[in-house]
């Protein structure tokens, strides 16, 4: 059976403890964190450690940050890459497994006017794997991950499907850069979400979960047995992390979704 967790946000209660209370008594088994920027994950370490002492499960963190480490602007990617590395470095603390980021989102779309992007391929080829080497590194030596998600074609223009990322960890050569998988993008990028799992076995190391509309696994029409067979096939043994809205009353949505992804093979 493969394990789920929910983003912070989406539980109910004041409190990591209050909000994992709620969790285990829905059927989760852990909590995926949100990082903003600004060092403000870290500066949430009092906090993180006290949930941690208390026994609140938390296994990911997913980024939340104004722009990545594929920005456009120099000063911006490096900025991301600080950021980053600390939030790598916080999750490692608290035991973690690591820390899921786009290349980059809302920061350049084909499908949207002027269509070509101000940057070449070549460079973007090479802005990439610079960012993934060093983040890889840092997660290494922290002894955690980092997951990279490829987006729908409306948010970020780099890296959209599975076979994109993976050409990329390929070329960075570090075991601790992997895939994290979403079924929402997924939904939109890959003519066969199932088939893309499978190729891509060897590099997936987490996955986040909404449905087609991005709202809770369930309200839309994503093929969840198929989905989750390809999961289990491939051995994976991670997370199944929710990220998404909610539609209906939030805290029934919230409590429907372990037994849904039950239901359904998880």
């Amino acid at each position: 059976m493969l394990k789920t967790a929910c983003q912070e946000q989406l539980l109910p209660g004041e409190t990591l403890q209050q909000k994992w209370d709620f969790a285990q008594d829905a059927g989760f088994d852990g909590i995926e964190l949100r990082a903003k920027g600004d060092l403000h994950f870290r500066e949430r370490l009092p906090e993180l450690r006290a949930a941690l002492r208390d026994g609140v499960v938390m296994p990911t963190v997913c980024v939340d940050m104004l722009h990545f480490f594929g920005a456009f602007d120099a000063g911006l990617r490096r900025d991301a890459i600080v950021q980053l590395k600390s939030q790598l470095s916080v999750i490692a603390e608290l035991g973690g497994l690591g820390a899921q980021t786009p290349a980059s989102y809302g920061m350049f779309s084909r499908r949207l006017p002027p269509f070509e992007p101000p940057r070449g391929a070549e460079e973007e080829r090479a802005v990439l794997l610079d960012g993934l080497t060093e983040l890889g590194e840092h997660a290494r030596d922290e002894g955690v991950s980092l997951f990279l998600e490829p987006l729908n074609r409306y948010e970020d223009h780099m890296v959209n499907r599975l076979d994109q990322a993976a050409e990329l960890i390929r070329a960075v050569g570090l075991d601790s850069v992997r895939i994290g998988i979403d079924s929402y993008h997924m939904n939109i990028e890959e003519a066969d979400p199932a088939g893309a799992i499978l190729a891509a076995a060897p590099y997936i190391g987490h996955a986040q979960v909404s449905d087609s509309n991005r709202f809770q696994p369930g309200a839309g029409h994503l093929d969840w047995p198929a989905w989750l067979a390809a999961l289990h096939s491939i051995g994976y043994e991670g997370y199944l992390a929710v990220e998404c809205r909610l539609t209906g009353d939030p805290v029934e949505a919230v409590r429907s979704i372990p037994t849904l992804l039950r239901r359904s093979g998880a």
